[in-house]
């Protein structure tokens, strides 16, 4: 069993980490500064070695054994810009009644310390039958070249992997990709007074219309369908000049049951008379298999099981992962974003116990 005052005392300090991190601003490609601080947390903690590639900070337990598997905890350590709508400073942590609020404290900070605080009070544990890699990672909320993807190669193989984002301590067994698409719809230039031009806008309804109406044969057991939403459109200069072209993006949230190139594939045959292109094929649906032992352990503890329809680093994962942490994703990149202390204590504590019961110890 856990030692209630290790993981009590850790997680209190965790607690004064986030609001530190919260006082020094990370957004997306600015991280310098909460990645110090992160280094000189590990070290304060008595972590032998610590590595940072760019803004990307990792570490292994202290009785690291290249014989044993491996488990990656990874979460982030970047935000995203402030609301408009912000009534409170985002930059300062403030507790009232409980509620931490700032930008950060639950998407991620309050999962982050989360797999920060379980990394440490399993530290310097000896004859785990795992190894612990911890990867704190930036560059998530953009999916930025020097994220995660810069640094995965680098760390140690592993089995599978903890991701920590907000999902009220659930657990997320497979996640939606992303397939942004930039669309040309093309028709010929005319004079509105006359019936000599062929109206771009007008293709472009039909092909958003497809989008709105079709259904993707194949739907996920966990993530559903396949959604398509189109969130821009763009065409006409004059009053009195037909358009020769019309632009539309499409965001389309991809399921395991359809790679991004079969997806393309699909769309492009069913609009043949459209110019359709993808910005990237980087961010990839993700799953575990539901009877990997980690996800049983889970379950027969009493995590719910679930499909996520929003991304995270766990598209850059090259093995099996899952998603969970304390804080809810609907309050992520809201306006007077918060958690609840209890929810980052409760959290350490169902988290560490469910690795005890999965060791066995």
């Amino acid at each position: 069993m856990q030692e209630p005052s290790l993981a009590n005392k850790l997680t209190d300090e965790g607690i004064e980490l986030l609001k530190n991190l919260i006082s020094t601003p990370s957004t997306s490609k600015n991280e310098d500064k909460t990645a110090e601080l992160l280094v000189n947390y590990f070290k304060k903690h008595g972590v032998e070695k610590v590595e940072r590639v760019i803004n990307n900070v990792w570490a292994v337990n202290k009785y690291f054994d290249e014989k044993k598997p491996s488990i990656l905890l990874n979460s982030h350590h970047d935000t995203v810009l402030p609301s408009k709508s912000y009534t409170r400073d985002p930059f300062s942590p403030t507790v009232e009644n409980g509620i931490l609020y700032g930008l950060g404290s639950n998407d991620a900070g309050g999962p982050l310390i989360n797999l920060l605080t379980t990394f440490l009070y399993f530290y310097d544990k000896e004859n785990l039958p795992y190894n612990f890699v911890i990867c704190l990672s930036a560059e998530e909320e953009n999916s930025g070249v020097n994220g995660i993807s810069a640094v995965i190669n680098t760390l140690p193989k592993c089995e599978f992997a903890v991701v920590g984002e907000p999902t009220c301590m659930e657990m997320s067994v497979a996640e939606k990709g992303i397939l942004v698409l930039d669309c040309i719809a093309k028709g010929k230039a005319g004079h509105a007074a006359r019936n000599n031009g062929i109206n771009a806008i007008y293709k472009a309804i039909d092909d958003i219309n497809w989008f709105r109406t079709y259904k993707f044969e194949k739907v996920s057991p966990w993530l559903g369908e396949v959604k398509c939403t189109v969130t821009g459109v763009n065409a006409g200069t004059l009053h009195n000049v037909i358009p020769e072209a019309c632009n539309y993006m499409v965001d389309v949230r991809l399921t395991e049951k359809y790679t991004h190139e079969e997806a393309l594939e699909l769309i492009q045959k069913a609009l043949p008379n459209s110019e359709i292109k993808p910005r990237s094929f980087r961010l990839r649906s993700s799953q575990i298999d539901v009877n990997h032992k980690f996800v049983q352990c889970a379950k027969n503890m009493g995590f719910n099981l679930f499909g996520s329809p929003t991304t995270s680093d766990r598209a850059f994962i090259p093995y099996q992962s899952v998603k969970m942490g304390p804080g809810d994703s609907n309050r992520s990149h809201t306006a007077d974003e918060y958690i609840l202390l209890s929810e980052i204590t409760e959290g350490v504590q169902k988290t560490i116990n469910l690795f005890e019961n999965f060791f066995g110890i």
